[in-house]
């Protein structure tokens, strides 16, 4: 009977041990399979100045996930009429601690108000890097400036997207509207902000690259 308990015991703590274990593993793969938290954060061009319910870029990209059974929450943060220090100073209480990753869309109105772009630069690093210190992961979208700014405005304001995506390593996307900005069809009256049809164009092609970075993020918690 002595030696009966000992061993009722041992196999006793291999069953709660084996079920610690597979709970862990539970959890963890339930972790990875929950929807990741994504902020669009941006100006008008994400806040989705002139369209209808439903027909701007943070719900077209939701879609589309959707559609795609890609398991995420897009949370719309733009705010018309915003630059990139706009966007700094606004940072802790648009992007809440709780996204997983966000986009990053700033900068039009700046080269439309020709502001300096070191202000521009400075407004863009803070926000990549304060985000990378949260442990967010990050798309920064680039934009490009008008022409009509000249070359000299133009060259320090392009090069500030690719640069700064460089120094952080984070996801990079060269042109927010490419594949819009050059075609009225696909632009309201004032030529600045895409139609419905023009967001569509926006999240075929930056689709790729959001797919990217939630691939970072189910990556990390993986890791966890």
């Amino acid at each position: 009977m002595n030696t009966i308990w000992p061993a009722l015991a041992i196999g006793l703590a291999l069953v709660i041990s084996a079920g610690i274990m597979g709970g862990g593993l539970m959890t963890g793969r339930a972790q990875a399979a929950e929807p990741v938290e994504l902020v669009a954060f941006g100006d008008s061009l994400t806040a989705g100045y002139g369209l209808a319910s439903g027909a701007g870029f943070a719900d077209q990209l939701q879609a589309r996930l959707d559609e795609e059974g890609i398991a995420a929450k897009v949370i719309n943060a733009g705010v018309s009429g915003d630059t990139a220090t706009g966007g700094q100073q606004r940072l802790e209480w648009s992007v809440p601690e709780s996204a997983d990753a966000v986009i990053v869309e700033l900068g039009a109105n700046d080269a439309l108000r020709g502001v300096d772009p070191k202000v521009t630069r400075a407004a863009l690093t803070k926000i990549v890097t304060r985000l990378q210190e949260r442990g967010q992961k990050v798309l920064l979208a680039g934009m490009y400036a008008p022409p009509n700014l000249g070359d000299e405005y133009g060259e320090a304001f392009n090069a500030i997207y690719p640069d700064l995506a460089k120094e952080t390593g984070v996801l990079f996307y060269p042109f927010f509207l490419d594949g819009v900005a050059l075609d009225d069809s696909l632009k309201q009256p004032d030529g600045l902000h895409p139609t419905k049809e023009g967001v569509t164009v926006i999240v075929d092609n930056i689709l790729p690259k959001v797919k990217e970075l939630i691939a970072e993020v189910r990556e990390e918690r993986a890791q966890e």
